[in-house]
């Protein structure tokens, strides 16, 4: 039965999170950990959910030719690349001050968010960029064990890249840098994987469930509002997990 509820949690978090493309292991980790799942395993499994989440929106994505495929392969690649490192730094430093500074950066990011009102422009040419984003949302994947997209998304929508467009761009790129961090974890620690299974299939149903709603449900402004608002649901987990 605990299998069971695994599988609804996961479900519920991953169609919310994926409505913003912004993947769900930062907010499965800690519910995981605090229903009595070992914080290294919690991690894996986040990332593993992650992927299979933001994989199913890929999916749906490349078919509907949303995503210029060529255009992310260098964030893509980099990501792949870092996110080892930062999987392995994990395990040799504290990152207690990390997530708080990071759950502060949060909580700026959403207040931008909401205080921004100029027309999304931009749009993702420079190789340069997607190669400095890739590297940093591939050694966060690791480290923390989130996917990269609660912090770069935020960044993009705030410089003016239009809300949607950078939702749907960063679910493709997100689960190459969360696989590859999760296959660090796997190496390194015992796995459940039942509850991987679970969690995985659950994610990947939340994750077309939300691109859906997204695409065809929600406008650019409340998009970029339902983001603002998760990150500041984001940040205050994590300011709890950290204090109390």
């Amino acid at each position: 039965m605990e299998y069971v509820f695994y599988f609804g949690i996961t479900l519920a978090v991953s169609t919310l999170f994926s409505i913003g493309g912004v993947g769900s292991s930062v907010a499965l980790i800690p519910i995981l950990s605090f229903l009595g799942v070992g914080f290294d395993i919690a991690k894996a499994v986040g990332l593993f959910a992650n992927t299979a989440s933001t994989i199913g929106a890929s999916i749906m994505n490349v078919l509907r030719k949303s995503i210029d495929v060529k255009q992310v392969l260098p964030f893509v690649s980099m990501s792949v690349a870092c996110a080892p490192l930062g999987a392995y730094s994990a395990t040799q430093m504290d990152t207690y001050y990390v997530k708080f500074f990071f759950a502060l950066f949060l909580f700026f990011s959403a207040t931008m968010m909401l205080r921004q009102k100029k027309k999304g422009t931009i749009t993702y040419t420079k190789a340069w960029v997607m190669v400095l984003m890739g590297g940093v949302v591939g050694f966060l994947s690791g480290l923390l064990g989130i996917g990269g997209g609660a912090m770069i998304v935020p960044l993009l929508i705030y410089l003016g890249y239009d809300a949607k467009q950078t939702a749907i761009t960063v679910s493709f790129m997100i689960p190459f840098s969360t696989f590859s961090a999760f296959s660090t974890y796997a190496y390194l620690i015992e796995i459940d994987w039942i509850l991987l299974g679970v969690v995985a299939v659950a994610a990947a149903l939340g994750g077309v469930l939300g691109n859906h709603i997204m695409i065809f449900k929600l406008s650019v402004e409340q998009t970029r509002k339902f983001i603002a608002l998760s990150l500041y649901a984001i940040g205050i987990k994590m300011i709890d997990t950290l204090v109390f």
